[in-house]
């Protein structure tokens, strides 16, 4: 009897080592699913991470540019403006002072508001700055989420052109004739994200300061721009 009821009667079903590899296949491809999802999301952190850093940059970048680019202005125009071709403007055009990591500079924001204002590099927090007149410097970075690796101000070396005057110096010379020239800087920023330093970026932009520079060359009579 219980020969006969192993033919046709037997019960059918997965081995012992069978359900093994079975659940070894599934883990192994679990495993891999897991992996796929850790990457796609490690991905996704560090894009957001490379996003969020660039967009700071730009952010300061565009801030400091459009502030130079103001640098010597004035809401009295008027007074730039040489009457009979000989008296110089009541201004001081010298406002730009760019070092390796830190520039200054005065303009009219409003009346009664002229600076100075300025950026600089701080290495101890490893933030750019920003000066806002009396109220002092304060962090234009956060240092939270951005950590500044580099920032420089470079003179372009805008080569200097001479203005012509009706009479020669006094010494029969050009010396004393005023010069100017184009004020173009670069501006370099560069930076790493806080939480993850691999995640770095860095961008360069050119500033084109609106006021040109004009220098007076006559020691002997500093008021003047061309010899009477």
């Amino acid at each position: 009897m219980l020969g006969a009821r192993r033919g046709p009667y037997r019960q059918k079903g997965l081995s012992l080592v069978e359900l093994m590899v079975g659940i070894t296949v599934g883990l192994f491809v679990a495993a891999a699913a897991a992996m796929l999802v850790a990457n796609q999301l490690s991905s996704n952190r560090r894009l957001l991470l490379e996003t969020q850093i660039q967009q700071d940059l730009r952010s300061t970048a565009d801030i400091v540019t459009r502030e130079l680019r103001r640098a010597g202005y004035s809401l009295a125009m008027d007074a730039w403006v040489w009457p009979d071709g000989t008296e110089a403007p009541n201004a001081n055009q010298g406002i730009l002072t760019p070092s390796t990591s830190e520039v200054r500079f005065v303009y009219n924001r409003a009346p009664g508001e002229t600076g100075p204002y300025g950026f600089k590099f701080d290495a101890a927090t490893n933030t750019i700055k920003s000066q806002l007149a009396d109220a002092g410097w304060q962090e234009l970075t956060d240092r939270r989420s951005l950590k500044i690796t580099a920032f420089t101000i470079t003179d372009l070396g805008t080569a200097p052109t001479q203005l012509p005057c009706p009479k020669l110096c006094a010494d029969g010379t050009k010396a004393c004739w005023p010069v100017y020239r184009v004020r173009d800087y670069r501006v370099d920023i560069a930076g790493e994200a806080v939480s993850d330093s691999n995640v770095q970026r860095s961008l360069s932009t050119n500033v084109r300061i609106r006021n040109d520079y004009v220098e007076y060359k006559d020691p002997l009579n500093p008021n003047l721009i061309c010899p009477k």
